[in-house]
């Protein structure tokens, strides 16, 4: 019977794709892998529908779109790993560098494939804090105050624990600094406010599930799409804190030239990166609060993401080669001021 039945769906299913074939070519559908960092779930469960509609109506073929998450850098450790991303849409421009270095999975010059250096939308870090704001905290200075416990994630693992870094690094090289060695006064800045740290989360969704739901800490130093994602669920509990310096965040993102070579995936997964640019794409960004780089969408999310005081990392930190190996390497600032603990 079950032979019977096996051969009958055979049949079945090769006179469906007959009769599509002449209705119109019919392709087999289509996977992709997007490796991704922490806070962009939300972000590209609604991405990830919008293209495969368009990609339905503009090829005829399905596509399923899988999602990672996590921490960015051990997202990139993963892929470096043999976890079978087609595209990687990471925290930092150093985590995908890493795939370059470690397996050639990439193109060394991957960040001049895209617009706007393969950085289809941008974010900052931003304070969260409890309703009301309790410990009165305005500004990267008030959280090295005794007796505020700061939650953020940590820099080894996370990408945006390092912008968090480096945000309150350059907050306080620019206000203590003076003329004189800024940076062993952004040091000493940075070890005093991770020594109000209790717990390093692996991620930033991690160190968000700490803030709002285990109700650890006075402020999370988050993503500001995060921060938003917050107060949506939690309204009433919690307030965000614009500071009056913070860094601009590039999330960038690449095909993984490797797999999808050995896959046969390359046109949808450059596709499926290019549609982030699109008006469709650009919106979706502005709706789950990430910065959208179109004037389009700019304008009609200019409400909710306000206009701040940025800088970039290669301003302020000669790009994230330099400020890996000044900051995050083994041996590093971060080591130093950790370890101490």
């Amino acid at each position: 019977m079950f032979h019977h039945r096996r051969l009958f769906n055979v049949t079945l299913a090769t006179l469906l794709a007959g009769a599509a074939l002449g209705a119109g070519a019919q392709q087999p559908p289509v996977n992709l892998l997007n490796v991704s960092y922490d806070p962009t779930r939300e972000l590209y469960v609604e991405f990830n529908a919008a293209f495969a509609r368009h990609w339905k109506a503009k090829t005829g073929q399905d596509v399923r779109i899988k999602q990672s998450h996590g921490g960015s850098g051990k997202q990139a450790r993963s892929v470096i790993d043999g976890l079978d991303a087609d595209v990687v849409t990471l925290g930092l421009a150093g985590d995908i560098d890493a795939l370059v270095k470690n397996g050639g999975l990439l193109a060394p010059d991957w960040q001049k494939k895209l617009p706007h250096n393969s950085a289809p939308y941008t974010s900052t870090i931003v304070l969260v804090v409890r309703q009301g704001n309790p410990k009165g905290i305005k500004d990267w200075d008030d959280l090295v105050k005794p007796g505020v416990s700061v939650i953020t994630p940590n820099p080894k693992t996370s990408g945006g624990a390092r912008w968090n870094y480096l945000a309150a690094w350059e907050f306080a090289k620019r206000k203590f600094g003076g003329k004189t060695d800024g940076d062993a006064q952004a040091k000493q800045f940075v070890t005093k406010l991770y020594a109000n740290v209790p717990v390093l989360d692996t991620g930033a969704r991690g160190s968000s599930i700490t803030f709002a739901q285990r109700n650890q800490g006075d402020v999370f130093i988050s993503w500001e799409n995060e921060a938003h994602l917050l107060e949506k669920e939690f309204g009433s509990k919690v307030d965000i804190v614009y500071p009056s310096l913070s860094i601009l965040a590039e999330p960038p993102v690449a095909v993984v030239d490797k797999n999808v070579d050995r896959k046969g995936t390359r046109t949808v997964a450059q596709a499926y990166l290019e549609y982030l640019y699109t008006d469709e794409g650009q919106d979706i960004a502005g709706k789950n609060f990430y910065r959208p780089i179109s004037p389009k969408a700019q304008a009609k999310y200019a409400k909710q993401l306000p206009k701040l005081n940025l800088f970039t990392i290669e301003q302020s930190f000669g790009g994230w080669a330099k400020a890996d190996k000044e900051h995050f390497a083994d041996g590093a600032s971060f080591d130093q001021i950790y370890l101490k603990k």
